[in-house]
């Protein structure tokens, strides 16, 4: 039998995969080749032996792996990285002044942006299949994968000073995810960095855990009241405010952002009851409640004991 599938030479089929992705409603594409050098990997490796990486030890057990796509998938040729705008519609540190109420970060204020990615992703993937006829694998923030330094290489941003990825286009608001396929595409160009002399990211963390290009994930509020596990350091604690999951201080804080836009995606509109919740309320829920409350966000994964540790050092600061 024929076979069926489209044959396109790697540029024009860059463009068709483009345009589908557009279509389905991504925010941003782009193309880069699987290898990616040594550069990236090295970053990791420093990062996890100096132990910038506090108790996620799951960076450092598969380096390799993480290091490079090809460690990954030995298969792969070329990876498409995937973006969804999530620019907020409202001022996104407006809860810090108001003592009895957390601060959720942004991110986490609508329906699990895992979910969305990846179906999204699931359905580009099976049209390429159909269309293409060549083996992929898709991925959103739970593999191994370097998405920032991909996504720089495909073209869609750089990895700023406070680490994350900043979009000309989208500022610091941005979702990533990836399809690595055994496929021949035409690279993008890879984005340069845009930072210059600003330090507006490294003097907006109020507990100085970033220094230029590099985070020290042990201060951080986002790894403190998400990663960590136990007690949290006093000193620490008193300045996280009323930051009760994630912070997006260095983001918000990024001149980049003046470019943004709101998004428009329905599912990360963000819930009434997670704008401004009252830390009273919230620190009453027992385990069935909280469950029920967070269900479909990403807040769900802390559980009610490490969510009422945080709140209570809202309630304490306040």
């Amino acid at each position: 039998m024929a076979d069926k599938h489209l044959k396109l030479n790697p540029l024009e089929t860059s463009k068709a995969i483009r345009a589908k992705a557009l279509e389905l409603g991504f925010d941003a594409v782009g193309f880069a080749p699987a290898d990616i050098g040594a550069g990236p990997g090295e970053s990791l490796k420093s990062f996890v032996t100096q132990g910038r990486n506090g108790s996620m030890g799951w960076m450092g057990e598969r380096v390799a792996e993480r290091s490079s796509p090809t460690g990954l998938w030995s298969d792969a040729k070329s990876v498409i990285s995937l973006g969804l705008n999530y620019g907020p519609n409202e001022e996104p540190n407006a809860s810090l002044d108001h003592s009895d109420r957390g601060t959720i970060s942004v991110y986490a204020r609508g329906r699990d942006y895992h979910d969305v990615m990846k179906k999204r992703l699931k359905k580009l993937g099976r049209w390429m299949g159909e269309t293409f006829g060549h083996d992929l694998k898709v991925f959103v923030d739970t593999a191994p994968v370097m998405e920032k330094p991909l996504a720089q290489m495909a073209g869609i941003g750089w990895q700023g000073k406070h680490t994350n990825l900043v979009s000309r286009t989208f500022g610091s608001w941005i979702f990533l995810g990836e399809i690595f396929t055994t496929m021949e595409l035409a690279p993008d160009t890879p984005e340069i960095d845009h930072c210059g002399n600003c330090t507006a990211c490294i003097d907006a963390c109020p507990t100085g855990a970033i220094e230029p290009y590099r985070m020290d994930a042990k201060k951080c509020i986002s790894y403190l009241t998400i990663e960590h596990k136990g007690e949290i350091d006093a000193a620490l604690a008193a300045k996280m405010g009323n930051r009760i999951y994630g912070c997006d201080d260095c983001l918000s804080a990024c001149p980049w952002n003046k470019f943004s836009t709101p998004h428009v995606e329905p599912a990360f509109a963000p819930r009434a009851e997670l704008l401004e919740p009252r830390l009273d309320d919230l620190l009453a829920l027992n385990d069935e409640q909280f469950r029920k409350l967070f269900s479909g966000s990403p807040i769900k994964r802390i559980g009610v004991e490490r969510m009422a540790r945080n709140i209570t050092i809202a309630k304490s600061n306040a």
